[in-house]
């Protein structure tokens, strides 16, 4: 059960938590806008649609957002407690800084595993989401499919045919056939035309099509009786020119949400990304053996390379002879051959080079991108120990030293990820030490800030660090008494 003080504790640290939590996720997601603003534009998507691709996209960068917001809410939470003496309180009363900070190591362990599965199950379901969103999106408005001479009902609330289509992007037909779809007491619609073509629209969620030479038969049902309608006579109108528009954004909204790519190794989860990772290693390795082949064939050709012109017609089996023996221009033959047959062993290098390359990237991306489900769950701990450590040694809370510090300790974390992860892309590092060389690096970190916390350190005490540097100033320094005392 937990005690007065526990619960006082969490509810410190939920307070800051939830509001941080909000301001970086905020941030996160004004970075996607500004990255992807530019599909964005011109495309005619409804608020709706955008906020729901800025949804699908926000969702994958709560595995980023938790971490930093556990590291800050820890600092200013403890230092809260040390700014208002309650630390000092505690201590007095004989509760150590280890039991203050076990029920927020409690909270952190619960959502690192949440964090764990967060990532494994939902993630990768709304990373296929916003992929396939945007990649709609990238193909400006989809494509109504025509088929000539058949009656087709694509378009909402009308039945099309058209009997020829043609054009650069089919925008040309010929005998062309539009009925409005109605009830038996609505009004009825007819239009027929020799030609039409289809143009763009002012909104990109109508269809505009432009008719020439036809007539539009309709009639005047809506809403009166049946001995009405049956002596209305029908109504044909001839025309020279019509511009009809139809409402297609039902049929877009649809078209955005289809997903069409399904094999992204960032849909999958931390067991399946096991079946990709072997059938990657598998070709990759099977590659490097037929390259390896291939390069020290040549390799060898090159090296056992001895050409020498039979200077009679008759063939004569091929000998090995010296170098040295070999004088003028010959031996410049056989020289210039030889440097040839390097530099076309060299070009081949480079291109077998740049054919491994693509493969070993794309093994240690998903490696990495399967790692980062677990390594980001253990940053979740290690922040905490950083953050309640550094809180409760530096005693002061709110939004100035504490930010200053967790962005720092953040920058440190993101560069020492970013870099290694680039290393692991080229093949120079393993990519599962890449993936947890910035735990590896901030875990003793976090330790020793632990002990230091645990021992009252002054870690950042100014009057301390200005009393061992006060011998070295001393020598810089002269000291002169007051003039007035002379």
């Amino acid at each position: 059960m937990l005690k007065i003080l526990d619960r006082y504790i969490i509810k410190t640290f939920f307070g800051p938590f939830f509001f941080i939590f909000s301001v970086l996720f905020f941030i996160f997601i004004v970075n996607i806008i500004w990255i992807q603003l530019g599909q964005f534009m011109g495309k005619g998507l409804s608020y709706w649609q955008i906020m729901k691709l800025l949804f699908y996209l926000g969702v994958s960068v709560i595995s980023m957002v938790l971490p930093l917001t556990i590291l800050l809410a820890s600092i200013m939470s403890f230092g809260e407690f040390g700014e208002r003496y309650e630390l000092a309180a505690m201590k007095a009363a004989g509760i150590s800084l280890t039991r203050v900070m076990m029920p927020l190591l409690g909270v952190t362990v619960v959502l690192s595993i949440m964090l764990y599965f967060f990532s494994n199950n939902i993630i990768p379901d709304f990373q296929r989401k916003a992929k396939n969103m945007l990649f709609n999106i990238a193909q400006t408005k989809p494509a109504l499919n025509f088929t000539p001479g058949q009656f087709i009902d694509q378009i909402p609330g009308n039945m099309v045919k058209f009997d020829k289509i043609y054009g650069k992007n089919d925008e040309n037909i010929e005998g062309v056939f539009v009925h409005k779809k109605a009830s038996s007491y609505e009004n009825q619609q007819t239009v027929i035309a020799q030609k039409g073509v289809f143009a763009p629209a002012e909104n990109t969620n109508y269809l505009k099509l432009k008719l020439f030479n036809g007539f539009v038969y309709e009639d005047n049902f809506a809403g009166k009786g049946e001995n009405i309608r049956l002596k209305q006579p029908d109504q044909v109108i001839k025309f020279d020119t019509l511009t009809l528009h139809f409402d297609v954004s039902e049929i877009i909204n649809k078209a955005i949400e289809e997903e069409k790519i399904t094999d992204d190794y960032r849909f999958q989860t931390f067991h399946e990304l096991n079946t990709t990772i072997d059938k990657t290693k598998k070709d990759n390795q099977k590659f490097f053996t037929n390259v390896s082949s291939d390069v020290l064939g040549q390799t060898n050709s090159v090296v056992s390379y001895m050409d020498t012109k039979q200077n009679s017609a008759k063939a004569k089996p091929k000998q090995i002879i010296k170098l040295d023996t070999v004088k003028g221009d010959k031996k410049l033959e056989i020289i210039n051959n030889a440097y040839n047959r390097l530099d076309n062993l060299k070009s081949t290098l480079e291109g077998k080079n740049n054919e491994i390359d693509p493969g070993v990237k794309y093994y240690s991306k998903v490696v990495i991108y399967q790692q980062r489900i677990v390594t980001y769950s253990f940053t979740c701990i290690i922040f905490f120990l950083i953050g309640a450590s550094l809180g409760s040694i530096i005693r002061k809370g709110g939004m100035g030293l504490p930010v200053v510090i967790a962005i720092v300790i953040f920058i440190i974390f993101y560069v020492i990820n970013v870099g290694f992860e680039n290393m692991a892309w080229s093949g120079k590092i393993n990519p599962y030490l890449a993936a947890w060389v910035p735990n590896l690096v901030l875990f003793p970190f976090g330790v020793w800030m632990t002990y230091k916390a645990l021992t009252d350190s002054q870690l950042f005490d100014a009057e301390k660090y200005k009393a061992a540097f006060k011998p070295v100033i001393k020598l810089f320094v002269k000291n002169e008494e007051h003039k007035r005392y002379q």
